[in-house]
């Protein structure tokens, strides 16, 4: 895994169990992998990508989330068709491995995200 986690981060995970984050959520997007460059390369730098204190699709580089969604379309063609069309990627990756993303503790629209665990 490349993990690059960020020290100053206001995350209430540990090193640890960021690191455990990552491998979960680079497990979960490898079982619905379209092949093996998805599998082995997107997916891990996916569950890298994740752990950043922003949006996913920021993360990725992305300009929007449309860009996101295409880009998962085409390495994770069945995990897509299961998304919510509501649901942000992060927020969904973090739900099918019934965790909360790190960023979410600090992400100040948690009352607006679709069935956010922290809100309310």
């Amino acid at each position: 895994m490349n993990t690059t986690i960020n020290e100053s981060s206001d995350s209430r995970y540990s090193k640890l169990e960021m690191l455990k984050l990552e491998r979960e959520v680079m497990v979960f997007l490898q079982g619905y992998a379209k092949n093996r460059y998805s599998k082995y390369v997107i997916a891990p730098h996916i569950a890298a990508m994740s752990l950043q204190m922003n949006h996913l699709y920021e993360a990725m580089g992305f300009k929007n989330r449309v860009q996101m969604g295409k880009y998962m379309k085409c390495h994770f063609p069945k995990l897509a068709e299961l998304k919510p069309v509501d649901k942000l990627w992060k927020k969904f990756l973090y739900d099918s491995i019934n965790r909360v993303a790190p960023f979410c503790f600090t992400c100040k629209d948690n009352s607006n995200c679709f069935a956010c665990q922290l809100a309310g």
